[in-house]
């Protein structure tokens, strides 16, 4: 079984704030499985630590208020192209992210109020068909 995953649930130090979301069930499940891991926002150059995004009226903007959107949707696409050869049986992506949030991302607000929604990256991915799953599901 082939699985893309989130990189920094794999323990990667690619997240905004430099940190990592290693998730020990998710590794231990994965321990028989052919992993992809993969990281978005770093293969599309973005830099760690960067300025916390959260998705605002269908734009991703940084908590300076700057609008990303381009970057994100750079990332989405250079990850898209990445895995475009290989045959994924299952994806599983961090929770609430911008980019990998599957069943929840935060509302915007920068509060940490969580909204029913998915990340960029999640959406592209189960419009593509890809069997895609929040890591919190494991």
């Amino acid at each position: 079984m082939k699985v893309l995953v989130s990189a920094c649930i794999m323990g990667v130090n690619c997240k905004y704030n430099g940190k990592n979301n290693k998730n020990i069930a998710a590794v231990n499940f994965l321990k028989d499985k052919e992993v992809i891991s993969i990281c978005p926002e770093i293969l599309a150059g973005m830099k760690t630590p960067r300025p916390c995004a959260e998705i605002v009226d269908g734009r991703v903007v940084d908590e300076n208020g700057t609008d990303v959107s381009l970057e994100y949707d750079k990332a989405v696409s250079v990850a898209l192209s990445e895995i475009q050869n290989e045959e994924i049986d299952l994806v599983i992506l961090q929770s609430r992210s911008p980019t990998c949030g599957v069943n929840q991302i935060y509302d915007g607000s920068f509060t940490g109020k969580l909204i029913s929604g998915m990340g960029l990256f999640a959406k592209a991915l189960k419009q593509k068909g890809y069997h895609v799953i929040d890591v919190e599901e494991i």
